[in-house]
């Protein structure tokens, strides 16, 4: 946290350079921080909305494929084509797995940022203080992260995936 508080101060701005109102430049603090705050949460709803779209996606072809095979189309299904199609489907759950954790380690640098804004606030109420009631999401019992559990829902899809071409395929 030392080397974010060292790059996110601009040394050529202090609170002498509000002039004698030092309230002027702890306001501008506070909204600095609030903005950082409102972007990592606006990054958690994109997650979110990206979670929406590999679900319904990943839903949709999963009901598309139950009917096609339903529709006796199974004993025309060539190997080539079902491992053409596992590919397909297992690179869908990698863009997916992936697009999480690109998420996951876009907050965590802005939650670093947002800890070193709260060094300078009264209360470090957000990253701080919540954080360590939650035991660091080191206890699940207390919280359990949400990126821990969704990452585990591609995998489940491509476990299924799997399984479901050895199914077809014997």
């Amino acid at each position: 946290m030392a080397e974010i508080s060292e790059t996110l101060w601009n040394a050529g701005v202090t609170a002498s350079d509000y002039g004698a109102e030092r309230a002027t430049y702890h306001a501008a603090v506070f909204e600095q921080y609030k903005l950082c705050v409102e972007m990592a949460d606006r990054v958690s709803a994109r997650r979110n909305l990206a979670n929406t779209f590999f679900v319904t996606l990943h839903s949709g072809l999963l009901t598309f494929l139950g009917v096609w095979l339903t529709q006796s189309h199974r004993a025309r299904l060539s190997v080539v084509l079902l491992l053409a199609g596992l590919l397909v489907l297992l690179s869908l759950c990698t863009a997916w797995w992936f697009t999480l954790r690109s998420y996951q380690q876009l907050n965590t640098g802005k939650f670093e940022v947002i800890a070193a804004l709260e060094e300078r606030l009264p209360a470090r109420a957000f990253r701080a203080a919540e954080w360590q009631a939650l035991r660091g999401g080191r206890d699940w019992q207390v919280y359990l992260p949400l990126t821990h559990v969704e990452r585990w829902i591609p995998a489940i899809f491509a476990v299924t995936y799997v399984l479901g071409c050895v199914a077809l395929a014997v």
